[in-house]
């Protein structure tokens, strides 16, 4: 598995907070409690615990769990004295989880990446500690621009079916992943809501509406079923727009809270 950018990480990061379901967010922090323990998987440089984190009573304790090492160091360098515990591992090997204790597992645009065997063996293994989970901006293929270009349903079709590919947990669930990751935790007794968490990019979002931007177009090209030069027209009129500063884009998210 490869890790992100962490430049890539800070950009998003105001917009993911933004774009959480206040709701769901709410009932998460409640189902903690006083001196509940946290495990944020895929917790990069630590986004999850720096929107949470003032929410919760001083006494809740937090593990960061993360693949890449680079992002460790940094949410380790962050935060040097907030007395989280930082553990690198492959979230692959479920089983060594640190689950015992724990009172809700969290992520952050983890499970769009995640097939849905993964996402099996995931449920079951936090049913067996009767663990909550609170998975936050799942992907959900809605992709549209406020300025509108023929190729956007061609270029949103071939993003979506590269969502599908193999991220590192076998092969994707892509844009269907919540809905999965709902049924099998329903299926296992949890009580699960759900609520739309939509980026909205606008003006003020530049910076990121053109790395969204540039991975789209990364992915559509290693795709390679529109020519290069309909593409290159594609994001030649996008960067304009955005560059004109009257470019918004609303991405499709959604949130899942499941306590059992």
């Amino acid at each position: 598995m490869s890790g992100f950018d962490k430049d890539w990480l800070a950009l998003r990061e105001p917009v993911d907070q933004r774009s959480r379901d206040a709701g769901l967010l709410e009932h998460a922090v409640t189902a903690v409690g006083k001196d509940g323990h946290i495990l944020d998987i895929g917790c990069g440089t630590g986004s999850t615990y720096r929107t949470l984190a003032d929410r919760l009573s001083p006494a809740a304790a937090w593990t960061l769990f993360d693949y890449d090492a680079r992002l460790l160091a940094e949410a380790k360098r962050r935060h040097p004295d907030a007395g989280i515990a930082f553990l690198q591992g492959d979230l692959n090997d479920i089983a060594s989880l640190p689950l015992e204790g724990t009172a809700i597992v969290t992520a952050s645009a983890l499970f769009d990446l995640c097939s849905p065997a993964f996402i099996d063996r995931f449920v079951g293994r936090i049913r067996e500690q009767n663990v909550g989970l609170y998975a936050a901006l799942n992907y959900d293929g809605e992709m549209r621009w406020s300025v509108v270009h023929p190729l956007d349903e061609a270029v949103t079709e071939v993003f979506n079916d590269h969502q599908r590919t193999d991220k590192g947990f076998g092969t994707s669930a892509g844009p269907e992943a919540w809905q999965v990751l709902a049924e099998r935790l329903e299926a296992e007794g949890f009580a699960v809501s759900t609520a739309t968490s939509p980026w909205i990019m606008g003006a003020e979002d530049a910076d990121l509406q053109r790395m969204f931007l540039s991975g789209v177009a990364q992915a559509v090209r290693e795709a390679a079923r529109l020519s290069e030069d309909a593409l290159t027209d594609w994001c030649e009129f996008r960067v304009a727009s955005i560059e004109a500063t009257y470019s918004s884009c609303r991405v499709g998210h959604q949130d899942v809270l499941a306590l059992p």
